[in-house]
């Protein structure tokens, strides 16, 4: 079926980028499988995430519908154009009707893309990852795609303004090799697996980012196990 929607607005996101001259370092795009279902599986620092993790699949010209929750499509703008894109809304008090949707989405050959954080993670590290998306790629015999982001929380993150303004902000992209998700074996043994491949590339991109903070005030950004002054896990959860 014709994408009407979903091609423009990545146009549209690569025109923005360009304007704000975001430097993308993206790497192992190869592992995005051409054709059949595959779940995307990413980190999340930053409200702009599902944006750059569907970039990953366009050299494979691949398109990647996102599980978001549902207020997203109840926005006047954003709403009607997650709709056109195929992104599929999450009700947490009616999740089964999203799985099912998302199940189906990857029988037909569609790649469905998930934060298994569920929310943006404000520390920067990684939180433990729900099962959601391992169960899904047992269910629908599709393999996970590891997927990881880092610079994006410069750009827009939860607690921080807005920066898309001509700053030159970095953001480096790495996505890891297929893992299988056999009937076989626990749901949660999969998810650890896939936590600890995110976290091989999180590190992998983090040691490739090219900037460092300009100064203290700057290092808001950059987690406290790497010298920055981001809250660390603990702290996040003693605040909320």
């Amino acid at each position: 079926m014709a994408e009407f929607v979903y091609p423009p607005v990545i146009g549209a996101a690569h025109g923005l980028f360009r304007a704000l001259d975001i430097r993308i370092d993206m790497k192992g795009t190869e592992n995005i499988p051409r054709k059949g279902g595959a779940v995307l599986v990413s980190n999340h620092i930053g409200y702009l995430d599902f944006i750059f993790a569907g970039l990953t699949a366009r050299p494979q010209r691949r398109l990647v519908r996102f599980m978001a929750k549902e207020s997203v499509f109840r926005h006047k703008v954003s709403g009607p154009l997650m709709r056109a894109m195929k992104h599929i809304p999450v009700d947490r008090q009616q999740g089964e009707t999203a799985y099912q949707h998302a199940l189906d989405s990857l029988r037909s050959g569609e790649i469905i893309g998930v934060f298994p954080e569920a929310t943006i993670s404000q520390s920067f590290t990684l939180k433990s990852f729900k099962s959601g998306a391992a169960r899904m790629a047992q269910e629908a015999g599709v393999p996970l795609i590891p997927v990881a982001l880092w610079g994006t929380q410069r750009l827009w993150t939860k607690g921080r303004p807005k920066n898309l303004k001509r700053s030159h902000i970095p953001v480096t992209l790495r996505v890891g090799e297929p893992i299988e998700a056999p009937t076989d074996q626990y749901a949660g043994a999969i998810t650890r697996r896939l936590r600890e491949r995110v976290q091989e590339l999180l590190d992998a991109a983090q040691r490739a980012y090219p900037e460092k903070p300009r100064s203290p005030e700057d290092s808001w950004w950059l987690p406290a196990h790497l010298g920055g002054t981001a809250p660390t896990a603990a702290q996040v959860r003693e605040a909320g």
